[in-house]
């Protein structure tokens, strides 16, 4: 019997279906992980991934992002700072300001991705097969897929 076939870990098919919120946890902090290697928090990382498909308000990412607006405005004052964003006042609405990613910004998150996809290729890897690990980068991906249509379908965008 093969230490992987012993490993707790490794559970039948069904009970890795009971589990699924565990491993995303799990890719969470891998996720984490290699965001520290750009020095990036994974609050920031996902408001420059908004504002890489579009400029937005505060109270849009808010609510694309499940928080407060406080919150938003908290993690962009920082982006901010930082050089990764810009607030531009909208032409006709005085109250109304849309964030957008500066050329820096969009640098950063390009490091960001690759550091990420650089660390989730590596875990998948470690199965030690090339169809297996294959097989796992493309479930993230129809994820993405997922979160798209979810997107799509609540907030039109």
């Amino acid at each position: 019997m093969t230490a992987e076939a012993t490993h707790p870990l490794a559970a039948a098919p069904d009970a890795d279906r009971r589990k699924l919120g565990r491993t995303a946890a799990w890719l969470a902090k891998q996720v984490e992980l290699g965001l520290g290697t750009v020095d990036l928090t994974l609050s920031q990382y996902r408001i420059l991934g908004l504002l890489d498909e579009s400029s937005a308000a505060s109270s849009h990412l808010a609510e694309r992002l499940a928080v407060r607006p406080p919150t938003i405005t908290a993690v962009v004052d920082g982006l901010v700072a930082k050089g990764l964003v810009e607030r531009h006042p909208v032409e006709g609405d005085r109250r109304r300001v849309d964030h957008v990613l500066t050329a820096e910004g969009h640098r950063l998150l390009d490091a960001a991705d690759a550091a990420i996809d650089e660390r989730l290729h590596g875990i998948a890897g470690a199965m030690g097969d090339p169809v297996a690990a294959e097989e796992a980068i493309r479930g993230l991906a129809s994820w993405r897929r997922a979160f798209v249509a979810y997107s799509l379908a609540r907030w039109g965008k």
